[in-house]
């Protein structure tokens, strides 16, 4: 199993959707979010994603297909 650290930006448009559910049940990833900001016209979660790689690779791009930005992460992902 491998993880990736992940930061998800979501448009004001996506913000109420189940995308990160969704996302977790289709490819079989496990997400464990280690901060997240909501606004109403905002959304950014810091994450860590785990589980095959190559389904991690298919996450990344279905968020992305979707319209949520994703920009890799390394180091302290708790502080802010």
């Amino acid at each position: 199993m491998s993880t990736k650290r992940v930061k998800l930006t979501f448009p004001e448009e996506l913000i109420t959707q189940p995308i990160l559910f969704s996302v977790a049940k289709q490819f079989d990833v496990v997400p464990n979010i280690r901060r997240a900001k909501v606004s109403s016209t905002v959304g950014e979660i810091v994450l860590e994603l785990s589980g095959e790689e190559a389904n991690l690779e298919q996450a990344i791009s279905e968020f992305e297909s979707q319209g949520v930005e994703v920009e890799p992460i390394s180091g302290d992902i708790i502080a802010g």
